[in-house]
């Protein structure tokens, strides 16, 4: 309770900047706070087995969700690279119905095909990303093979150019959203990857979301000095499915609020291999990521992701083998940094675009390109 008290002293006196709410004060309160230091007392940790019994920071807003286990076999979960969902531990807060908190569902090792994906395989064409704004289709046609030498030897030259990987911020899938209009359109797609859907269709079920369509997804890729500014998720025509969000990498803050942004969020680590579900009331939450962690033991690898992906997997798994050489550009990288994949159902079923949405996204499509994650080298709105 006393780093608790402390980290609640400090916020409060943070002197407010004129006209500045709640959320804004305490997402520059966290953006600053320094890691290991009484700062943090204040954050959630649902890794920690205490947090559920009561007598962690935040501890008295935290309750277990109850899973829908039979709603995914043993089978598929493991297909997807997860434990059977009997295992998992699923966490709420008092006060954010349908906000459902997930610690590392994942079977040991097989994280290691999901950071690969995130940047051997969804960061290639045809999928839209950030560099395409400035740089032509073929400078960005295959950003691992372009990088994949810089970042194998990266602590060997630490002074050479940033790969074309670590200037990445983020990548569209399926449905293209449009940074501009913030909206989706039919005519700006390309296919969902097969192994993302069918793990967020699993997940969801367990969720109680049976029938999720995984339709359109967002990768962010978080440098250490990189935010997430305070938004809502409100683009996609259909508010009752859920917003699934994936976590790989060095830790960060993320803050949930609540419909306006005069109410003071709630800050929550979130750690390689969680997952956190947004629903019902929490779907359209004001929510941010505010810090990105770095390693108290330096540039280093969550533990998690110290154990290889196995070698015996399953015929009809979703998971592909991971080579030491793939895994060794992958590892540098996330050494300092965070990857980030959302999916979301952007319609409900049977239901279309409508043909003006259609029309205006055509427009806009040639502008395409600003996104809310910010660091120092890229503005965001």
């Amino acid at each position: 309770m006393g780093k608790m008290a402390a980290a609640v002293g400090s916020v409060a006196t943070l002197a407010a900047e004129p006209g500045e709410d709640a959320f804004r004060k305490l997402f520059r309160f966290y953006r600053q706070s320094r890691p290991g230091t009484v700062d943090l007392g204040g954050v959630i940790d649902f890794s920690v087995a205490h947090a559920a019994r009561g007598t962690g920071p935040g501890a008295h807003k935290v309750v277990k969700s109850h899973l829908n286990v039979s709603s995914v076999s043993d089978h598929d979960a493991y297909r997807a690279g997860l434990q059977p969902v009997s295992k998992w531990r699923a966490y709420g807060l008092q006060g954010y119905p349908g906000f459902i908190f997930i610690p590392n569902p994942f079977l040991p090792g097989y994280q290691w095909h999901w950071v690969k994906q995130c940047l051997k395989l969804y960061s290639q064409k045809p999928n839209v990303c950030n560099l395409d704004k400035h740089m032509t289709t073929e400078e960005t046609q295959d950003l691992w093979e372009q990088s994949k030498e810089f970042l194998r030897y990266k602590e060997v030259n630490k002074r050479r150019p940033r790969s074309l990987l670590e200037k990445l911020r983020w990548v569209t899938l399926g449905y293209h959203y449009n940074w501009d209009n913030k909206k989706y359109s039919a005519d700006h797609y390309t296919p969902f990857p097969s192994d993302l859907a069918f793990l967020s269709e699993q997940v969801a079920a367990a969720c109680g979301f049976q029938g999720f369509r995984a339709e359109a997804g967002i990768l962010n890729y978080y440098r250490l000095d990189s935010t997430l500014g305070i938004h809502v998720d409100r683009s996609e025509l259909d508010h009752s499915k859920p917003l699934l969000s994936f976590s790989f990498g060095q830790s960060a803050i993320f803050l949930l609020g609540g419909l306006k942004r005069d109410e003071a969020p709630t800050p929550m680590f979130m750690h390689s291999g969680d997952i956190m579900v947004m629903s019902g009331f929490s779907r359209l939450l004001n929510h941010a990521v505010p810090r990105v962690l770095p390693s108290l033991e330096g540039e280093s690898l969550p533990c998690c992701l110290e154990t290889p992906l196995p070698a015996d997997l399953p015929r009809d798994s979703v998971v592909e083998p991971c080579s030491v050489e793939d895994w060794q550009v992958c590892a540098s990288y996330l050494k300092t940094a965070r990857v980030n994949m959302t999916v979301r159902q952007v319609l409900a079923t049977g239901q279309d675009f409508p043909l003006e949405l259609m029309e205006e996204n055509k427009r806009d499509a040639t502008t395409e390109g600003s996104c809310h994650l910010d660091d120092e080298d890229s503005q965001a709105k």
